[in-house]
C-alpha cells in the first residue's frame, strides 16, 4: 500500500489600494526538508486584497497539482477569512469570491486539502512573491522567476537555522543533562510562604530562580504569545532556559513546520509527548522544597490520566487537529491585590474596575487573534463577567460549566496566606504537603479538584475536537490542566506563576496526547 505524498501550500495577495493594483505569490514546500518545488506569482490589474488571495490559492493548488495529482495538501494563508470559507465554516457572500472558492475546491478531489490559518509574518515567503508581482506590474511588467529573490531568502534562513541548531543542540544538551540532575539547592525554589496569588490555593508568584535576570519568573519575554511552545518554569537558570528556547526554535525551522500563530500552531508532531515530553521539562520544574515545605511526593500516582497510552517519543501519527482549550484567568476582584483565597465555597465577587478594564483588553487581544470558536465560563460571577467580556467583542454565546469552577478553600475563604498560617496551621501544613488534604472545614483537596477538572476536560475535548474554545475560569483549574498535560507531580502547582486575566493553552489530541501551547501571557496588559 503506497502512502500519498504530502505537500504544503503556502499563498498570498495583496491589493495596493484596495481595490488597486493587485498581485498574488503562491509556493508549494516539501514538508519534511522545506524545500521549494514551485513559486507561483503574477500581477492581476485591479482587484481587491480578498480576490488576490483566493487567485494566489488557487495557483498554488495548482501548482501543486502539477506535481503530485494525488497529493495530500496542507493550504496555509494569513487570511482568516479565506481559510474559513474554505473550510466551509464560514459561508462566501461575495460574488467575486464565489467562483474562485468553486475554482479552488475543484483542484484536488473533496478530502485531500486541509486549510489552517497562520499570522502574517509566517506568510513571508508568498508575501514576498506576491510583491514582487505587484511590483513587476508597477513597471508595466508580468513576475518573472529568474528575477525572484524570495526564494533565496527563504533557503538562506534555513541554511542560517541549521547552522544555529548545531550550537543550539549542545547547548540544549547541557540544559537538559543539568535539568534531570538538578536536585535541592540547585536553584532557589519558590517559596509558597508567600502567595502572591487571591483566588488561587498555590502560590502564584515564586521567587525568581537564583541567577536569574530581573524579571525572569515571568515567561511573557522568552516565548511570545502564538508560538508552538510554553514557557518553563522560573526553577530554570537563565543558561537553561536559553539553551532550550534556542534549540526548540532552530528545530522548528530545519524541520520547517512553522508555528502557525496565536494557540493553533501545529506542535503535535515536532513537540515531546508522554515520557519524552516528562523528560524535557516536566520532571525537573521541581528542583527542591519550599522554605517550610514539603510538598507532596513527586513519585505520587495520578488517576487523572486520559484514558489509554498515548504513543510516546518525537513523531507519530497525525491525529488530525486537536481540540484547543485557551485558558483565561478571570480578571481581579476587590480580593486579588489583597491576596485572599477567593474560591467556590465563600463570597461570589464580582470584577473590580481594574479587573473590568483588564477584561477588555483580554477582549481586545483575542478578537485581533480572531481564532475564538466558543466560549466557556465557571458559573462563578468574576468568570461570567469575564466571558462576557469577550463574547461581547467577538459575538459569540457563553456556555456556563460547573465543572470549571475554583476550588472550595472551607473556613480559608477570605483570609490570607499569613492569616490562615496563624489559625490553621496544622491543616495547612498537611494540605501543602498532600493533594489529598482538604482546607479547614470540609473544603476540597487538590486530588478532589483534579479528577472533577479531569473529567471536565475531557467531556469538553471531545464535544469541541478540532476547535479553539476559550474556557474563562481560575487558577487552580487552569493549573491543573497544565500539570495533567506535562504528567507533572501535584506539588508543580505551587511553581507556576498565573497572573488575573492571563492567557494559557493547552491543546489535546485525539490520541491522548496533550501539548501545553502557552503559560501565563500577559502582554495584552501591558
Amino acid at each position: 500500500m503506497t502512502t500519498s505524498r504530502e505537500l504544503i501550500v503556502e499563498a498570498d495577495g495583496g491589493s495596493r489600494g484596495n481595490p488597486g493594483p493587485a498581485g498574488y505569490g503562491a509556493v508549494v514546500l516539501d514538508p519534511a526538508t522545506g524545500e521549494t518545488l514551485a513559486e507561483r506569482a503574477e500581477f492581476i490589474g485591479v482587484a481587491t486584497n480578498n480576490v488576490a488571495e483566493y487567485k494566489g490559492l488557487v495557483a498554488g493548488l495548482r501548482a501543486a497539482f502539477e506535481l503530485f495529482p494525488d497529493a495530500m495538501v496542507h493550504v496555509r494563508m494569513d487570511s482568516k477569512l479565506v481559510v474559513e470559507q474554505m473550510s466551509g465554516r464560514w459561508k462566501i457572500k461575495h460574488p467575486d469570491m464565489k467562483p474562485l472558492a468553486a475554482e479552488a475546491a475543484r483542484v484536488f478531489p473533496p478530502g485531500r486539502v486541509r486549510y489552517e490559518w497562520m499570522p502574517r509574518e509566517r506568510n513571508k515567503h508568498a508575501d514576498r512573491l506576491a510583491n514582487e508581482a505587484m511590483d513587476a506590474g508597477r513597471r508595466g511588467e508580468q513576475w518573472s522567476p529568474s528575477a525572484s529573490t524570495a526564494a533565496v531568502d527563504h533557503t538562506t534562513a534555513l541554511a542560517a537555522a541549521r547552522s544555529a541548531a548545531g550550537d543550539a543542540t549542545a547547548g540544549a544538551a547541557k540544559a537538559r543533562a543539568a535539568l534531570a540532575g538538578a536536585g535541592a539547592g540547585a536553584v532557589a525554589p519558590a517559596d509558597v510562604s508567600s502567595p502572591a496569588s487571591s483566588t488561587a490555593g498555590p502560590s502564584t508568584a515564586g521567587s525568581p530562580a537564583a541567577g536569574a535576570p530581573a524579571g525572569a519568573a515571568s515567561g511573557d519575554a522568552l516565548f511570545p504569545a502564538g508560538e508552538a511552545l510554553f514557557t518553563p518554569d522560573e526553577a530554570l537558570g537563565a543558561q537553561a532556559r536559553a539553551s532550550l528556547a534556542a534549540a526548540a526554535t532552530a528545530d522548528r525551522e530545519v524541520a520547517t513546520t512553522p508555528a502557525t500563530g496565536d494557540f493553533e500552531a501545529e506542535a503535535g508532531r515536532n513537540a515531546p509527548t508522554g515520557h519524552a515530553a516528562r523528560a524535557a521539562v516536566g520532571t525537573s520544574t521541581v528542583p527542591g522544597t519550599g522554605a517550610g515545605v514539603t510538598p507532596a511526593a513527586a513519585t505520587a500516582t495520578d488517576s487523572t490520566a486520559p484514558s489509554g497510552a498515548p504513543a510516546q517519543g518525537w513523531t507519530g501519527p497525525d491525529m488530525g487537529a486537536p481540540a484547543t482549550f485557551v485558558l483565561l484567568r478571570h480578571g481581579e476582584t476587590a480580593l486579588t491585590p489583597e491576596k485572599r483565597f477567593s474560591g467556590s465555597g465563600g463570597a461570589d465577587p464580582e470584577l473590580s474596575p481594574a479587573g473590568r478594564r483588564q477584561a477588555e483588553a483580554v477582549a481586545t487581544a483575542l478578537a485581533a487573534r480572531g481564532t475564538i470558536q466558543e466560549i466557556v465560563s465557571s458559573p462563578l460571577t468574576r468568570c461570567r463577567q469575564t466571558a462576557e467580556a469577550v463574547a461581547a467583542r467577538l459575538g459569540l454565546d457563553v456556555r456556563i460549566e460547573n465543572g470549571l469552577r475554583e476550588t472550595d478553600f472551607g473556613a480559608w475563604e477570605g483570609l490570607t496566606f499569613g492569616e490562615v498560617r496563624e489559625r490553621y496551621k496544622d491543616d495547612l501544613d498537611a494540605w501543602l504537603a498532600s493533594p489529598k488534604a482538604e482546607p479547614t472545614g470540609g473544603g476540597e483537596s487538590f486530588a478532589t479538584v483534579a479528577r472533577r477538572v479531569a473529567a471536565t476536560r475531557d467531556r469538553l475535548a471531545t464535544a469541541y475536537a478540532g476547535r479553539t474554545v476559550l474556557l474563562v475560569t481560575h487558577v487552580t483549574p487552569i493549573k491543573t490542566l497544565v500539570r495533567l498535560a506535562l504528567g507533572a507531580p501535584p506539588e508543580s502547582l505551587f511553581r507556576m506563576e498565573l497572573s488575573a486575566a492571563s492567557i494559557s493553552a493547552v491543546a489535546y489530541y485525539a490520541d491522548g496526547n496533550a501539548s501545553v501551547r502557552l503559560l501565563n501571557d500577559t502582554s495584552h496588559l501591558r
